[in-house]
């Protein structure tokens, strides 16, 4: 006769089924609260002292405003009114003249023009396809036998050999904000099919959104045909 699972290993798969399906939760709550804490943390040195000027002078109506949620909350609301209107502006003459305008003073200031241009050039490279080589690729990272997944920001040439060689940014998992830069061969990447968006979909997922194929290994070098 089939015995019944013990207390313990009924307990066990209660516990397994619970952590597998609140792990999704925690990893979404993770980004979540990091990209509104980020959001909250630009608007709070503005919003909040407005809000508690306002509570004051009417404490019995408006003490509320004065509670960090609804501080945090109306600071997230207002950076996402000025990042809709950053971006409107930019689609408009006024707007791209200003966009000008701040480049032009900020490449003035030696620290923030290294900052700024850097990473400006970062997020246009990504939304653009490179030359002869596909921006979302596979690299041996941190070391040979184990892929990492990788964006090519640009390509550039060995010095005396001329070689050629990718510049990889590799962003880490669940929070692709930060990363490391990689130098790799060219013969040494693995293409892949994959769009920057899929891309980012796996990573911050920690593998969880994929397709269900990718290649592992860099294509073999062509054999030179006999003239």
């Amino acid at each position: 006769m089939q015995t019944s699972p013990t207390l313990g290993l009924r307990l066990q798969r209660l516990f397994l089924t619970g952590l597998l399906t609140l792990l999704p939760i925690w990893l979404t709550w993770v980004v979540v609260k990091f990209v509104f804490g980020m959001l909250s943390d630009i608007s709070r040195p503005l919003v909040g002292p407005v809000l508690h000027n306002f509570a004051a002078q009417d404490p019995a109506r408006w003490a509320w405003l004065d509670d960090p949620w609804v501080q945090t909350a109306l600071a997230v609301l207002a950076t996402v009114l000025v990042v809709l209107l950053a971006g409107w502006l930019a689609r408009r003459v006024v707007g791209q003249r200003l966009l000008r305008w701040f480049e032009a003073l900020v490449s003035r200031i030696p620290l923030a023009s290294t900052v700024y241009g850097s990473a400006r050039k970062l997020f246009d490279i990504l939304q653009t396809q490179p030359d002869g080589t596909q921006r979302v690729v596979l690299i041996d990272f941190p070391h040979r036998g184990i892929k990492a997944v990788g964006f090519v920001t640009r390509t550039l040439h060995e010095e005396g050999s001329g070689r050629e060689l990718a510049a990889v940014y590799v962003p880490t998992t669940p929070n692709p904000t930060g990363g490391y830069l990689e130098l790799v061969p060219i013969d040494e990447l693995t293409p892949t099919d994959w769009s920057v968006d899929e891309a980012m979909s796996f990573i911050i997922s920690g593998g969880a959104v994929a397709p269900a194929r990718i290649p592992f290994s860099p294509p073999a070098p062509r054999a030179s045909s006999d003239t």
